[in-house]
């Protein structure tokens, strides 16, 4: 446990290393400045450039932190900076639905909850922040799936095994790909007692300045009070809450 731990260390060590040198720098100068042997530093640096945290520079000798680790924290702030802008909203729309409001993003074939709102004792909750979902049965998923290429669809659902939970689950990917074009038509989804019978959703997409999508949000609750007659203003509710959070994060509408 002691070698796996100080191994971990020195990963941080030359990760941190790298990112404070203004230029590229070669195995024999980090292993000087880090008191490691040579060996040790080309195994690590071996090791994170296949991850892509450190990149080697065309003429082979020196390293750089790499464009992975950019992403990484890129990630979490993105993912800091959706919650705050959006965290309002969702207080607004919780306060006029009586819903429960979640916020999620996706993470390969499933959402996951990065925020949720239930202040009404009439809803029975069933979901937390962190709960992943998957992507297919959730009003989230759908509305970001939908967003995909062919190809990045085809990838991100390859490991999925398409459980049926209730009768009205898609548990083919044909048959999503058949509803996600109708979902990107619209600009929402809807979870239909998709995932857990008595209960339905709604959710709209929320893109970031680059007009990519990073996250969707949405409004559920029991069939018993989200009745079809409210899906129209459910809906419509959603959309202008995504485009508002989506306008904060500086996307510029059409």
């Amino acid at each position: 446990m002691g070698d796996q731990i100080q191994l971990v260390e020195r990963v941080f060590d030359v990760l941190e290393y790298l990112s404070q040198s203004p230029v590229p720098k070669g195995p024999t100068q980090v292993a000087q400045a880090l008191d490691m042997s040579k060996s040790t530093v080309y195994r690590l640096l071996n090791s994170l450039q296949m991850r892509g945290y450190v990149e080697k520079s065309e003429s082979g000798g020196t390293y750089r932190i790499g464009i992975k680790l950019v992403e990484v924290a890129s990630n979490h702030i993105n993912n800091l900076e959706l919650q705050t802008e959006a965290r309002p909203y969702l207080i607004e729309m919780q306060t006029e639905l009586g819903l429960i409001v979640h916020l999620g993003i996706l993470d390969g074939h499933e959402v996951v909850y990065v925020e949720k709102l239930d202040l009404s004792p009439n809803i029975r909750g069933y979901t937390q922040i962190g709960l992943r979902v998957p992507a297919q049965c959730s009003s989230l998923g759908k509305c970001i799936l939908a967003q995909l290429s062919g190809d990045q669809l085809d990838y991100l659902m390859s490991s999925c095994k398409f459980e049926q939970y209730t009768p009205n689950t898609i548990t083919d990917l044909a048959d999503l790909k058949t509803h996600l074009r109708l979902v990107r038509q619209q600009g929402w989804a809807m979870d239909n007692e998709e995932y857990i019978l008595g209960h339905r959703c709604v959710g709209a997409p929320i893109y970031d300045y680059r007009g990519e999508i990073i996250a969707a949000v949405s409004a559920s609750g029991p069939t018993t009070l989200f009745t079809n007659d409210l899906i129209p203003q459910v809906t419509k509710r959603i959309q202008t809450a995504a485009e508002a959070i989506s306008r904060r994060l500086c996307y510029q509408l059409a």
